[in-house]
């Protein structure tokens, strides 16, 4: 047994996760703003759909080795979002279940060796198919809580969090990091040292996630005395600004091969 059938298990509970969430929003709520700034509720749905129509064609390309790009561009990716964003909630909902089916179908039908084919998102580096399914994890994880609509970091799966520090750690950017340490309370996760410019930070490990990926101003992280020193900005914060999350597509050295377990 590979990792891939615990992402596949995770995948279709986040799946149910969200759109029940998804499902309990009126037409009004999805026209209210999200937790991402400039777009609505409709916005981060459509995304999620389109998102996964986006993983079908990295599949698509697994499968018959012909480039096939994730997102024509992004100002394809735009349209494609505002075009439909003001749609009534059970059409929003209705998109991402059509959605999700379509990649579910494309995720059964790729043969084995497949997994193993190098693909590209918008940035580099490219990576083996498998990692695909980290990915979808990530979206649906990061979107459901954008909604604003009563998922929290604090309802992230332990699997969920443990793999996205993870690499979060592996695809750090140490030439602009705020921070130069991270070490996580009320876990076994090892510390991470050595992150670049900036004061070591501590907190639990979903707390660092949520200010590491935005998803928090940073409730739960603080500033230890280790590390450089730091001058708070006139908002007069302990904490620096988080440093850029998801400056890669994927950690650079994965296996092909999909691995027994990941992280």
């Amino acid at each position: 047994m590979t990792v891939l059938q615990r992402l596949l298990a995770e995948m279709a509970a986040a799946n149910d996760r969200l759109l029940a969430t998804a499902a309990s929003l009126s037409d009004a709520d999805v026209l209210a703003p999200s937790r991402l700034p400039g777009w609505s509720r409709g916005h981060v749905l459509v995304h999620v759909a389109r998102n996964a129509d986006s993983h079908l064609n990295l599949l698509t390309w697994a499968r018959t080795g012909i480039v096939t790009p994730q997102y024509p561009s992004m100002a394809v990716r735009e349209r494609q979002i505002e075009s439909r964003a003001a749609l009534p909630a059970a059409e929003l909902v209705a998109d991402i279940k059509d959605s999700v089916a379509r990649l579910d179908a494309a995720i059964r039908d790729l043969p084995d060796q497949a997994w193993q084919a190098p693909v590209g998102g918008l940035r580099p580096p490219p990576h083996p198919a498998w990692y695909i399914l980290v990915r979808r994890l990530r979206e649906l994880g990061m979107h459901h809580v954008d909604l604003g609509a009563g998922h929290h970091p604090s309802d992230w799966p332990a699997a969920f969090v443990r793999r996205e520090l993870h690499d979060c750690h592996r695809m750090w950017g140490h030439e602009h990091s705020t921070v130069g340490a991270v070490r996580f309370t009320g876990s076994s996760l090892p510390p991470w040292p050595d992150l670049g410019q900036g004061p070591a930070v501590e907190g639990a490990p979903t707390d660092i996630l949520a200010w590491l990926t935005g998803r928090s101003a940073g409730e739960g992280v603080k500033v230890v005395p280790v590390g450089r020193s730091w001058q708070p900005g006139a908002a007069g914060s302990d904490l620096p600004p988080a440093p850029p999350w998801l400056t890669m597509t994927a950690p650079a050295d994965l296996p092909a091969t999909p691995p027994k377990d990941y992280p």
